[in-house]
C-alpha cells in the first residue's frame, strides 16, 4: 500500500496529493499531527534515506527552536525532535512498498509510478 505522509495544509503536499490523484495512484494519506509517528517508523525512514533528509531545517519550526534544542545535532536526538514536534519533518514523505521519497517533485514521482 502506498502511503503519504504530511500536513493537510501543506502546499507541497497539495501538490503531491493531487499528482497521485490525478495519476489515479490509489493511496493512504495520513496526518502526522493527528496520527503521530512511532520511533520505529521514524528510525525506518532513516534508515532508508539519510536522516538529515527527514529534517525540514528550513521551517519556521526549526529556525524558532533554542539552539539547546538544536545542538548537538545527531541522527538520534533529530529523529527525537521529528517525533516530538512532527512539523520539523521534511513533507511530504512518500512511502510506496518501502521506497521512500522525502518532498515532492513531479519527475520523482513519474519514476517511481512508472
Amino acid at each position: 500500500m502506498t502511503k503519504l505522509y504530511g500536513i493537510t495544509n501543506c502546499d507541497t503536499v497539495k501538490k503531491a496529493r493531487k499528482w497521485l490523484d490525478n495519476n489515479d495512484i490509489d493511496y493512504e494519506f495520513v496526518d502526522f499531527r493527528k496520527t503521530p509517528l512511532t520511533t520505529a517508523q521514524l528510525k525506518r525512514w532513516a534508515d532508508s534515506i539519510d536522516w538529515e533528509s527527514l529534517l525540514n531545517k528550513r521551517s519556521r519550526t526549526w529556525r524558532e527552536l533554542p539552539d539547546s534544542q538544536k545542538e548537538p545535532l545527531n541522527k538520534t536526538r533529530a529523529l527525537s525532535l521529528m517525533q516530538e514536534i512532527p512539523t520539523l519533518i521534511k513533507r511530504p514523505v512518500l512511502d510506496n512498498h518501502g521506497k521512500i521519497l522525502v518532498g515532492f517533485k513531479d519527475s520523482d514521482y513519474q519514476s517511481l509510478f512508472q
